[in-house]
């Protein structure tokens, strides 16, 4: 499988390099340059799919250019807008997309268990804390909206309630969303559920940046088979 590695010299893009091995990557690129293609359209060679860890603010050029060559796509880049997201969904109508702010298949079971919690637990307080190094940009991060999405989904009436910063008592359908930065944590997610007569604590800790690495690997691998749509980690881990 050729990769063309868009991101290529921050660092998920070296690991993603170093993983797949040298002769299963069709092109690095990164608007620094150096060893790298400046831009995607400078590359006119052949490829089976792009891995983004690039930066959300690319994401139009990203996907116009995989929609030209009809190639799959996987965005693990975060922070998009509401914008670019609709772009990202309207590109998944052509093109196979896998849409994550999170790559860990760690991450990804820990959704699962969160959404079967909130279906089965029943009315309970549900906290969500995350915690990233001292550079990270959004707040809170992708994973813990992902996160707080997926337990919203087994509960629709469910509202996020984010870095609580006012007196009063928590309501009763509400997710508190809490971000911590500090040091150079790879990322923690944490998420408690309270019903008073107990307490479910699921937790996932990201020890090194290469998990991502093997979880995007794993994913392309899965995305390539596959006919134009939006997939996620939830899609993914039900075939594996």
């Amino acid at each position: 499988m050729q990769i063309i590695i868009n991101g290529a010299n921050g660092k998920m893009g070296h690991m993603i390099a170093e993983m797949a091995g040298e002769e299963n990557i069709a092109a690095r690129v990164d608007v620094t340059g150096g060893e790298c293609f400046k831009t995607l359209d400078e590359f006119t060679g052949a490829a089976d799919c792009v891995i983004d860890f690039s930066n959300h603010k690319a994401v139009e050029n990203l996907l116009n250019y995989c929609m030209k060559k009809n190639l799959p796509v996987l965005i693990a880049s975060t922070g998009h807008t509401e914008d670019e997201i609709k772009k990202i969904h309207e590109a998944a109508k052509k093109i196979p997309v896998f849409f994550s702010p999170n790559m860990s298949i760690g991450v990804a079971l820990v959704a699962d268990l969160a959404e079967r919690v909130t279906k089965v637990f029943g009315s309970c307080d549900i906290e969500l804390i995350e915690t990233h190094h001292n550079q990270k940009l959004d707040v809170p991060s992708g994973t813990a909206l992902m996160l707080a999405q997926r337990i919203k989904d087994a509960k629709p009436d469910l509202v996020f309630n984010v870095g609580r910063h006012e007196n009063g008592k928590r309501s009763g359908n509400e997710i508190g969303i809490h971000s911590l930065r500090y040091g150079s944590e790879v990322g923690t997610h944490e998420i408690i559920f309270s019903n008073g007569l107990e307490t479910i604590t699921i937790k996932h800790d990201a020890k090194n940046r290469a998990l991502f690495a093997k979880g995007a690997l794993s994913a392309v691998k899965w995305l390539v088979k596959k006919g134009a749509g939006l997939y996620t980690m939830k899609e993914f881990l039900a075939e594996v």
